[in-house]
This record gives structure tokens, sequence and C-alpha cells, in this order.
């Protein structure tokens, strides 16, 4: 027993490096977008959700590259400044010219505070943007908290709920006039594959009758796609678009709340390595969605690895996207 414990524990250990070695070398590996036209959003600014790490820093960095204004609006502004100054340091070592300086293709890094969690944290972000700037050419909507425990928003939403979907509602909407008088512009939406696991339950939307993590994140994921569809319908006509995507499985710090038992984390580690994307490759749909000329005047579509992709018929329900509208404006008072 002994003996084939030990050979199927080699043979899977075989399968795995096997998988990670054509995942890198093989074949099927394609060019990341990003790395093309060096000038592609020169004179755009973009406005990032989250961007201090995992996929959001790797979509300021690419954007960077492509030559975007870009605004990193984070909770922390302390490790959001740290990021920036990698992100500027390694511009630097890579040939290109610092944010912010004359005469190169490299775009401006500016960093903003930004709580999704607090209403008014998000009400004095997008006052201060409207306030300094002319124009905003793409907003994506990146950050999120995955299956955290129990807990509630500065405003007394349930976490998840709260800062991945109502947060960026009100982000959004606060921020569609800018965006309007920008046009041609871009909203790019941040959703997951879990979403095929969530349901909108409005007779309990802040989870107070009852809390389970992994189902509030797939909701919340749920109702990113919802609202985009639900907007993409309610900006016809303006030459502004609004498309979701999901990035797959990234090795992010996303999930932090998530326990994984001590002997296990050795074997996690490898499948990771070998199986899960890296920030750069899950940000590869959001540089596309944000900058590929490939995709302009498209709207109100799902993507996964740059391509289209089919969605669920919840995920399509728009008498359901319609009545999450409503009540979204309600919790974030932009009706009374």
């Amino acid at each position: 027993m002994a003996v084939a414990a030990v050979a199927a524990l080699l043979a899977a250990l075989s399968g795995v490096l096997w998988l990670a070695a054509r995942r890198f070398v093989g074949p099927g590996v394609q060019q990341l977008h990003g790395g093309g036209d060096s000038g592609l959003m020169h004179g755009k600014t973009v406005l990032i959700t989250g961007a201090n790490s995992g996929l959001g820093r790797a979509t300021a960095a690419a954007l960077l590259r492509l030559g975007a204004r870009v605004i990193m609006g984070c909770r922390d502004r302390a490790r959001a400044e740290e990021a920036a100054g990698q992100l500027r340091r390694e511009l630097r070592q890579a040939g290109g010219r610092e944010p912010g300086s004359d005469g190169g293709a490299a775009g401006e890094l500016v960093v903003r505070e930004l709580d999704l969690a607090s209403l008014r944290s998000v009400r004095a972000f997008c006052q201060e943007v409207l306030q300094e700037e002319p124009r905003l050419d793409v907003l994506i909507n990146n950050a999120g908290i995955f299956q955290c425990p129990y807990m509630k928003t500065e405003d007394g939403f349930e976490m998840q709920f709260g800062v991945n979907h109502l947060g960026h509602f009100l982000l959004t909407n606060l921020l569609l006039g800018l965006l309007k008088n920008s046009a041609p512009s871009r909203i790019v939406v941040v959703s997951s594959k879990l979403y095929k696991y969530g349901d909108i339950n409005f007779e309990d939307l802040n989870s107070e009758q009852s809390y389970n993590k992994s189902f509030c994140y797939s909701r919340s994921k749920l109702a990113n796609i919802l609202f985009t569809r639900e907007l993409a319908r309610r900006l016809e006509g303006t030459n502004v678009t609004v498309n979701v995507l999901h990035p797959g499985i990234v090795r992010t710090n996303l999930g932090r709340h998530i326990h994984i038992p001590l002997l296990v984390r050795p074997l996690f580690n490898l499948v990771s390595w070998a199986f899960f994307k890296t920030p750069v490759e899950g940000a590869q749909t959001s540089v596309y969605l944000a900058s590929s000329p490939e995709v302009e005047g498209v709207s109100g579509k799902y993507f996964g690895d740059c391509k289209e992709e089919e969605l669920l018929p919840k995920a399509m329900d728009e008498s359901v996207a319609r009545k999450l509208w409503d009540i979204s404006e309600v919790m974030v008072g932009i009706l009374k």
C-alpha cells in the first residue's frame, strides 16, 4: 500500500510538472496583450480601483507602458504609494521613461485614496476626480474582496456585496457624466466565473438572515454582470461602452481570507504555481477591453481570455437586472 501511495504521488507530481512545462514553453502560450503599440493609450486617462496589488497592479503596469495616464484608486494610500514607486522603478529598468517624465512614451501615474467600503469615501474620491480631471477615458472596476468572514461596511452593508457591487455602482454612476463628456470612453468590470454559483435574493441582500461567504462572493460577482448589462442598455447611443470579464484563476492576495491547513500549503503552492495564472496573465483581458481597437463600440458583453463568452440565463435576466439597479440606487443614496 505504501509503495502504491508513493507511486501515485510521484505520478501526480510528474503530471503537475509536465503541465507546468507545457504551459510555459508549449505552443499554446499566447502573446500577451499590452506589449504592442507603446503609444496606443497616449493622451488617455484610466482609473483603476484596487491598483496597488494583484490584477489591478498588473493592469496599471500594462496600460502605463501603452502611454496611459493611470489613476490608482486604493484604500491604503501608503501601500498604493509604495506600489507606484515600484512601478516607476520597473519601468525605468525595462528601458522606458519614468511615468510623468517629459518626452517619453510611458504614461503618468497618480495615486488617490478610495475605500469602496465607505460611500462617504467614494463620494469624496469622485468629487476630487471631477474637480481635477478634465477627462476620463477608461474606468476599470477591479477592486474586490473574496470570501471574508461576515462583516459590514461603514454604511452597514454585507462587506462583499457592499464593496464588490455597491461601492463600484456608486463610483460608476458619479463618474458617468465625465465619461460621457470624454466619449468615446469605456467601462471595464472585473467579475468571476464563480458568478455561476450565486443568486440575487432580494429578500436578504444584506445576508442578515443567513451568511455563506462563498455564496455571497458569487452573488456579488453575478451582481457585477447584471449591473454591466443594465448599464450597457442605459448607455446606448452615448458612445460609452461597458463590458465585464472574468480573469480566470489567478495567484493574487484576493484569497487572504481563505484558510489553508499548514500541511497542505506546500501542495497548494505547487498546484497554484502550475495551474493558476500570474497577475500579468490574469490582467490581459482587462487590458484588452480597456485598449484594443477590436472592441471599439462593443458593449454589454462578457469576456474571458480576450474572447467573448456565453453567460448563464440568470446573468441575462433583464427584469432582475433592472430591479437590482433600482434597489442599488436607493441603497447607495442616489435615490431617496
